[in-house]
């Protein structure tokens, strides 16, 4: 399999430029995001269907292709030297388009990646269920990656991570990983999770929640003596435990509070926002799964959280709010980018 040469350009340029997303499609120049804002790459004229089509074939294994034809849509992954990328191939109107998200080959640290240091408590735990959850190209994967990285370096144990494509690769160090690839590996998450119970798993990281079989899968393992963490394209904290209970029947809903009531370790919200000085900077939102969003979620009383989080940062919790005036008091953000992710605007103000 040989890259067509302008795609390997494109790449390049994109590591490069430090940029995060490279998109391709016909009748239009490709584009770059970096730091959050899209840029033409006017240096090519815009791609016909041909060309594009053309491009994504070079990079797509020839079953996987069989596959895009039937399904118009596939995921997967491609090493372009040091660096992965994390691809989804598309239709638009009859012709062939693709999104490249750059994963870097090295995994960083919380403190490189500016995250809080309280999420390190979460990978030293022995069992539970961690969710990392916010918009679409928030950093989701990025800090899972840091968090599973971190329990690599401390501690023995056995790491199984279930993605749809994989994306960061782990470099064993003090515990054991395996990296399982939905449709190369193993057909579907639940499948992979299912066989998790006999292989002697420690640690398991679910690429993303996307159906209750999973979920509840998923659940079951953190009650069983596992470390299971995850993502979910949800908001904040109280949303994604409503969205995660209406993905099951009505008549299953109380039980399933029941056990993530006991199961879950916490929720950790993030979105990237805008730095003055360059790139992005996360702002986010943390909730501990103490006594009190225990009975809350027991009781179907999710919306009293967000009042939890804003009361306990003596526990370690973080409010969203608080975060985005912390990063604007110390010069990293601007008051406008700061407005515009804030959860609730007269909230932000009072900790201005």
């Amino acid at each position: 399999m040989v890259i067509d040469k302008r795609l390997e350009e494109l790449l390049d340029l994109v590591i490069a430029q430090g940029g995060s997303d490279l998109h391709i499609c016909a009748g239009a120049s490709p584009m770059i995001r970096i730091a959050g804002t899209l840029i033409p790459i006017t240096k090519y004229s815009a791609l016909t269907s041909e060309e594009t089509e053309t491009m994504f074939k070079s990079i797509v294994p020839e079953d996987r292709w069989d596959l895009f034809r039937e399904r118009q849509n596939i995921d997967l992954s491609y090493a372009h030297g040091n660096s992965r990328f994390r691809i989804n191939g598309f239709r638009v109107q009859g012709t062939t388009a693709f999104a490249l998200r750059l994963v870097p080959h090295a995994i960083k640290t919380f403190s490189e990646l500016n995250l809080p240091s309280v999420l390190e408590v979460f990978t030293q735990r022995k069992q539970g269920f961690f969710l990392v959850v916010g918009p679409v190209g928030h950093g989701k994967s990025t800090t899972l990656a840091a968090m599973i990285d971190c329990i690599n370096d401390s501690r023995s144990e056995h790491i199984l991570t279930i993605e749809d494509p994989v994306e960061y690769v782990f470099t064993p160090k003090k515990s054991l990983i395996h990296q399982r690839e939905v449709h190369i590996d193993v057909p579907d998450f639940q499948t992979a999770l299912q066989g998790a119970f006999r292989e002697d798993v420690d640690v398991i990281m679910v690429g993303e929640m996307r159906d209750y079989e999973t979920i509840s899968n998923a659940v079951t393992a953190a009650e069983t003596g596992h470390l299971v963490f995850s993502t979910l394209h949800t908001n904040n904290a109280a949303q994604t435990i409503d969205r995660i209970i209406d993905m099951f029947p009505a008549e299953q809903q109380a039980q399933v509070r029941v056990q993530l009531a006991g199961s879950l370790a916490g929720i950790f919200s993030q979105r990237l926002v805008p730095r003055i000085s360059g790139g992005l900077i996360p702002a986010c939102e943390l909730l501990i799964n103490n006594n009190a969003v225990s009975t809350l979620i027991r009781d179907a009383r999710t919306h009293e959280i967000d009042t939890v989080i804003q009361t306990s940062s003596q526990e370690g919790m973080i409010d969203m709010d608080r975060s985005l005036a912390d990063l604007m008091k110390r010069g990293e953000v601007t008051i406008e980018h700061a407005y515009e992710h804030a959860v609730n605007p007269k909230t932000f103000e009072r900790y201005l």
